[in-house]
């Protein structure tokens, strides 16, 4: 027969076993709602969502890039060539 002591421990390590156990099952319970929850809220289905952004060609952005670093450089372009700076 083992001792009181260790009955002692072996029952308070077998409740802390069951203790943690059961907050952990009622954590993921938790979680698990919650997560059911926001998908019924915002829509379970799963469909293709419309971009925000149009995402347009790549040679048509690069064009748009050229012709905005143009009007933003030009000036300084324009300046720089009168003075026969080289760039």
């Amino acid at each position: 027969m083992i001792s009181i002591l260790a009955q002692e421990r072996l029952l308070g390590f077998a409740l802390g076993v069951a203790a943690t156990a059961v907050a952990v099952v009622e954590n993921r319970r938790n979680v698990h709602k919650l997560i059911a929850d926001s998908n019924s809220t915002f829509g379970d289905s799963p469909k293709a969502k419309k971009p925000l952004v149009e995402k347009r060609p790549q040679v048509e952005f690069a064009h748009l890039w050229n012709e905005a670093v143009d009007k933003a450089f030009g000036p300084v372009i324009t300046s720089l060539s009168q003075r026969g700076c080289s760039v």
